[in-house]
């Protein structure tokens, strides 16, 4: 009887001690969740030091605005697999702020990482540059390798360092298609293509195997005033000849055999770079401006990203009890809701409701950066901006890098509309394309046939062969676009049908020949636009706020968001969960990517006011 009241003690105290840990264990996992919570919910600003140089490394292309649903995006972000992007405004807003802080002493372009942008983007970054340098502070540039795109605004710094096995690679514009005429021939597809317009190309890849002469001609002219404003900046920039970039070009080879392929020194050799230093070197020259951080042998560091985040919380949101709204278009357009980096007509045309419902919005400024798209989509966020008009708001439009097809069709209707000279824009013209797939399936064996109740029924199938009749049709829609779309370009630029038609047919043309044919009012930049707006809108200056209109992450997602930022403040690498994708996926973007122009359309009518026309 002793042995069993023993045993059954040693288990009551065996299960005391257990139950005695799982509350301590509670207890800790408590007190970890609520350390966690409190680290997001009082998140500090982050520190800036004294005295640093402001670094700005842009990642990714130049984007009017990040890709993605914003909680989507964000949680990418922490899982360390986000698209590379940089926003344009962000550093445009870091040197503004930058040039009156004493606290930022230079400014580091870290350029290694950022493959290029829209020329009219580039240009206006390097006009911040440029306005920052009246403060007197320094900018640096520096990269292993630079591009076009990232030397533009290299050339705008004061000094330019390469490392020396690195390169600059200049080669110029170009424009290049793939032709699917012969393919689609092979494997016996009825192309059905329905256009308005001369230089219409965006349908060519699909009915030729080689670039017609017209578009040959319109996109020659396009390149080369794009070629000949970047030289002329490049050059200005440096303090180089005129001709310089031409005269290296067209003796490249012989530039590389006299420096024995050591690119770099070709760079060094004609002006283009400053010096040919490794980052130790780059680093010791920035310990000379900027000092050390007291540690170690490194410079003060100010990361963009966090002194964007202070100063923004320090200035405020720029909101006011009257305000300019912005809302940003940008990228293809297509029907229905669209994730921001796309343009959906009933997204796009929410944000303007959003605007027009706002009592403390007096006018809008509309940022497009699009080569168009759907022409339904377009329709439904023009009116959207006529119902603003309606109400009293003024409605300025702001062109980034390309505004063209679709994107000038939402911006004709504007009051005003700003562009730079670098700007892509026009394209007025629209097509259709229906593909069938008959004869296909009949070297298959698969053939289809039935009845209808009407001549019409079954005549929309990709499997059969659409008659003359529903060609007439399509056409004939088409036409009656095209005919709107220069019937509202005539109406709302004042001009002519007949001079409109002589300027649309599909050609596409620079910030400046537009500004010359009148189809936009002038140049400048969105800055510029915000003010013209207020003026519109009678707002008094320096007395009118600015409310960016963009879609916003719900309470619970933003809940979420700060609880995975606090994990990550206590150590917590959100990055370990997330799988490398594996090569076959990847190769799977990249075809996606190449072939979302086509895949993606979902006009309702299938007619699509587009232009494949981004060169950089």
């Amino acid at each position: 009887m002793s042995a069993v009241k023993a045993l059954a003690k040693f288990f009551s105290m065996l299960w005391t001690g257990v139950d005695g840990l799982r509350k301590v264990l509670h207890l800790l996992i408590l007190l970890f969740i609520f350390s966690i919570i409190i680290s997001a919910l009082s998140s500090s600003t982050p520190v800036v030091p004294r005295s640093a140089a402001l670094v700005i490394k842009p990642a990714g292309r130049l984007v009017e605005q990040l890709s993605g649903e914003p909680f989507d995006r964000a949680v990418a972000e922490l899982m360390g697999n986000a698209q590379p992007e940089t926003l344009l405004q962000d550093i445009v807003d870091g040197l503004r702020f930058a040039k009156d802080d004493d606290r930022i002493t230079s400014v580091l372009l870290d350029l290694s990482a950022m493959p290029g942008g829209g020329l009219s983007k580039l240009k206006r970054i390097g006009d911040a540059i440029d306005d920052f340098q009246q403060s007197g502070k320094l900018v640096i540039a520096r990269a292993d390798y630079y591009g076009q795109g990232s030397y533009y605004l290299a050339s705008r710094a004061d000094e330019i360092y390469m490392h020396p096995e690195g390169a600059l690679l200049l080669y110029g514009f170009g424009a290049y298609l793939n032709y699917y005429k012969a393919a689609i021939d092979t494997l016996k597809i009825d192309w059905n293509i329905f256009r308005v317009g001369t230089y219409k190309s965006a349908v060519e890849p699909f009915m030729r195997n080689d670039m017609s002469d017209a578009d040959r001609y319109a996109l020659s002219e396009l390149i080369d005033q794009l070629w000949a404003l970047y030289k002329a900046d490049v050059e200005m920039a440096r303090g180089l000849e005129e001709g310089t970039i031409d005269n290296v070009l067209e003796d490249l080879v012989a530039e590389v055999r006299s420096t024995s392929g050591q690119l770099a020194e070709i760079a060094l050799n004609n002006g283009f770079v400053d010096e040919l230093w490794t980052r130790q070197q780059v680093q010791q020259r920035l310990v000379e401006i900027a000092g050390t951080n007291g540690e170690d042998s490194d410079y003060p560091v100010a990361n963009l990203d966090d002194y964007l985040q202070q100063m923004r919380l320090l200035k405020g949101d720029g909101t006011a009890d009257e305000n300019v709204a912005i809302v940003i278009a940008s990228g293809e357009m297509l029907n229905g809701s669209q994730a921001p980096g796309t343009i959906g007509g009933d997204s796009t045309a929410k944000l303007l409701r959003e605007a027009r419902r706002d009592d403390s919005v007096k006018a809008v400024v509309l940022r497009v950066d699009s080569p168009g798209g759907s022409t339904f989509a377009s329709a439904v966020i023009a009116d959207e901006i006529e119902a603003l008009q309606e109400s009293g708001k003024p409605v300025v439009a702001s062109m980034s890098s390309v505004a063209a097809s679709a994107g000038y069709a939402i911006s004709m209707g504007a009051d005003r509309i700003f562009s730079s000279p670098y700007t892509i824009t026009g394209s007025i013209g629209i097509f259709g394309m229906f593909p069938t797939f008959q004869r296909s399936l009949e070297t298959l064996g698969i053939s289809t046939d039935g009845v209808g109740t009407t001549p019409w029924a079954g005549q929309l199938r990709a499997d059969r062969e659409l008659s003359e009749e529903i060609k007439t049709i399509f056409q004939l829609s088409i036409n009656e676009g095209y005919d709107h779309f220069i019937t509202g370009v005539s109406d709302s630029r004042g001009m002519s049908k007949e001079v409109v038609d002589s300027i649309a047919q599909g050609r596409v043309w620079t910030g400046e020949d537009a500004l010359a044919n009148g189809l936009v009012d002038e140049f400048g930049e969105l800055e510029d636009a915000i003010a013209a707006a207020a003026e519109l809108a009678e707002l008094e200056e320096d007395e009118y706020g600015h409310k960016l209109i963009e879609p916003e992450i719900d309470p619970g997602e933003q809940l979420l968001l700060d609880l995975l930022g606090g994990a990550k403040s206590w150590g917590f690498d959100a990055s370990r969960l997330s799988q490398p994708r594996p090569a076959i996926a990847r190769a799977a973007d990249v075809l996606e990517d190449a072939l979302s122009p086509l895949t993606r359309f979902n006009d309702p009518m299938g007619i699509y006011s587009h232009c494949f026309c981004v060169f950089e």
